[in-house]
């Protein structure tokens, strides 16, 4: 907490940490898109289906996305740096497992359960940790968008390196590769102090926890029900928005009663927080909806195996990559609004680029420029939309509010691996692949609206020393 260094000198040992912090990140975001390369093979070893695979796939991110409220919440109980470690322990088991699964249901424990579960216990210590140690506008900056940059190119490259792993080895060493990387941060994080001491007394909200990640899982099960039954599909979100109607009335009882309650309604009065979510949501949808429909496509469709599929997938990563890692030098020319409506603008063009070069060419060449340009308006507006919410609130807050931010970007995961998936496995032909791919271009379209609606000049006091933002800064 003391060291405060600037971002061209940070000392060894504050480097160390932030590569275990990043590390995390990337870890993460690689699991939930190396699998889309590894459809065909996964299901033909497993004797299961594609939906079967699906099915998998959308629950990892489900499960990271019900528990990430829940978990960030414990880091004040429990300490964010135990939370931490117990999440790569948990998430590192979960791995294991899976690459010695004999079928789909062992492989849904370990990878969607067991490492979704880790996911949550250590994502929102990433991001509590980064804002409390990096107190100045331009570390924060540099460090946000380093984790971020690696956050994005695991999720644009998960595809390349997944499909390099199977095609030389199996699909189960992409398991055992991602526990020897846990073992890498484990080794890492002995380094990290937590900022805050843990706070033993404070109370947890376990009927909240289950109202919350009951109403997403019905939420996003409805969507996957959306190909078998349209009234199941209905019935399911209408009962989730319920569940989720239900939590939100639960916390302000227990806030009016003097009780903590597992997320505080006052994270919701923050007008541009709640735009920062929202673009969140839809930036992760667009990301993991796109990869997800663009391997499936590729390995079903078009008959390509894992190591092809994966060399497509470069050119988003390395647009992702260019985009992320300028963070810092973008943000002191222009202000995270701009950053995150030029995003939204440069991806929706690139899926019309992909749909319509795709749509006339059959050479894999035809897929290159419109995954390069999504890669680059992702890695231009992660970062700055990161930094939006998580700046907008003090430290005591960053908690729930961390645990918030990366539950809406997982969610945002899942719906697009869910709505993208229903789509394509009602029809897989160029059809349901354009279908697919012109709704989360039109989602998008939601986003930018979104972000236009954030001020040209936000403000909020991230840490009880510094301001939360200035024009052109972000993190």
């Amino acid at each position: 907490m003391a060291d405060r260094a600037g971002p061209t000198q940070a000392p060894p040992g504050q480097r160390r940490v932030l590569a275990a912090l990043a590390l995390a990140q990337f870890i993460c975001s690689f699991a939930g898109s190396n699998m889309n390369v590894m459809i065909n093979d996964i299901s033909k070893d497993l004797d299961t289906t594609v939906q079967g695979v699906q099915v998998a796939i959308t629950v990892f991110l489900l499960v990271m996305a019900a528990l990430m409220i829940p978990g960030g919440k414990l880091t004040d109980r429990y300490g964010r740096k135990r939370c931490f470690v117990v999440g790569l322990v948990v998430y590192a088991v979960g791995a294991l497992l899976s690459a010695a699964a004999p079928g789909l249901g062992v492989l849904i424990l370990g990878n969607s359960i067991l490492e979704g579960v880790g996911t949550a216990l250590l994502i929102p210590p990433v991001y509590i940790l980064t804002t409390l140690l990096y107190r100045d506008l331009t570390s924060r900056a540099r460090a946000f968008g380093i984790i971020m940059a690696l956050g994005g190119i695991g999720a644009a490259a998960g595809p390349l390196i997944g499909g390099l792993i199977t095609t030389a080895i199996s699909w189960r060493a992409a398991f055992v590769f991602q526990a020897l990387v846990i073992a890498v941060i484990v080794w890492l994080s002995r380094r990290i102090e937590d900022p805050l001491p843990p706070d033993p007394t404070r109370s947890f909200d376990t009927t909240g926890a289950i109202l919350s990640a009951a109403g997403l899982v019905l939420v996003v099960m409805g969507i996957l029900a959306a190909d078998n039954n349209i009234w199941l599909m209905i019935a399911l979100i209408v009962l989730g928005v319920l569940v989720l109607a239900w939590f939100f009335r639960s916390a302000r009882a227990k806030e009016e009663a003097g009780q903590e309650p597992l997320l505080s309604l006052s994270l919701f009065r923050n007008r541009t927080s709640n735009l920062g979510l929202v673009t969140q949501n839809v930036q992760w949808l667009l990301l993991m909806g796109t990869s997800f429909t663009v391997a499936a496509y590729l390995q079903v469709v078009r008959g390509y195996d894992a190591i092809q599929t994966g060399v497509i997938f470069t050119a988003a990563t390395l647009g992702l990559l260019a985009s992320s890692l300028s963070a810092e030098a973008l943000a002191r020319r222009r202000s995270q609004r701009t950053l995150i409506m030029t995003g939204f603008v440069v991806s929706v063009v690139g899926v019309a680029v992909l749909v319509g070069l795709v749509g006339g060419y059959s050479t894999a060449w035809a897929f290159v420029p419109g995954l390069l340009l999504i890669g680059l308006g992702l890695g231009v507006m992660l970062t700055p939309s990161v930094n939006v919410v998580q700046s907008a609130f003090p430290e005591e807050q960053q908690g729930e509010i961390s645990g918030l931010s990366r539950s809406v970007s997982n969610l945002g995961s899942s719906f697009g691996t869910a709505i993208a998936g229903t789509i394509l496995v009602s029809g897989l032909s160029k059809g349901a692949y354009a279908a697919a791919m012109i709704t989360l271009a039109v989602i998008g379209l939601g986003g930018l609206a979104a972000a236009a609606l954030l001020p040209r000049k936000p403000g909020g006091p991230a840490t009880r020393d510094t301001p939360a933002t200035a024009p052109g800064t972000h993190a």
